[in-house]
């Protein structure tokens, strides 16, 4: 069967019947961009392979608890920024060289607890405010990102430019950001 024409949402229902060769299908379709994400966020490093290899036998594992809903990538994603995140820490590094994003904007399906909100709340004031010291390049990527929930494709699709470019503005904007919002220690 020829996979190639199928959405990423089509190839994972079939996937999730048992098929392995939906399954690769998905793999070779993401395999380059997860690869150069992990190494993005490693500096280039040589083990951006066996993450990402790693990451993708756990969402093979995971793949019938996928919600057909929803879209495929920013599951394929966070599944390999988690598994980064473990690599990272195992490797005895700091897993960010900058503040966490996650931590600004959390993940949109990740639970809300009552004793993150008034944090949030904080952390969100003191980033509107810092937002605005940014040029807009880099003010545009980390709304479209972290506020409108794009893609690094969606937004280089809405920008019409490279994926490549968006993930370096978003990083630069990040480390800006760093400098603009004070250290918060959680209780």
């Amino acid at each position: 069967m020829d996979y190639q024409s199928f959405s990423d949402e089509q190839l994972t229902a079939e996937a999730q019947t048992g098929s392995q060769l939906a399954y690769t299908a998905l793999v070779k379709r993401y395999w380059d961009r997860l690869v150069r994400y992990v190494r993005r966020m490693t500096a280039g490093s040589s083990e951006a392979e066996d993450v990402v290899q790693n990451a993708l036998v756990k969402a093979w594992q995971n793949l019938r608890g996928f919600n057909p809903d929803r879209r495929f990538s920013p599951w394929i994603y966070r599944i390999v920024h988690n598994a980064l995140v473990d690599h990272l820490k195992s490797r005895q590094r700091d897993p960010l060289p900058f503040f966490d994003p996650d931590v600004l904007f959390p993940h949109p399906v990740a639970p809300d607890r009552a004793d993150t909100r008034a944090d949030l709340a904080l952390i969100r004031r003191q980033l509107d405010q810092s937002l605005d010291k940014l040029e807009a390049k880099y003010r545009e990527v980390l709304v479209l990102r972290y506020y409108e929930a794009l893609s690094y494709t969606e937004i280089a699709d809405v920008l019409r430019l490279p994926v490549g470019t968006v993930g370096v503005r978003i990083k630069r904007a990040l480390a800006k950001l760093q400098s603009f919002i004070p250290p918060h220690e959680h209780a």
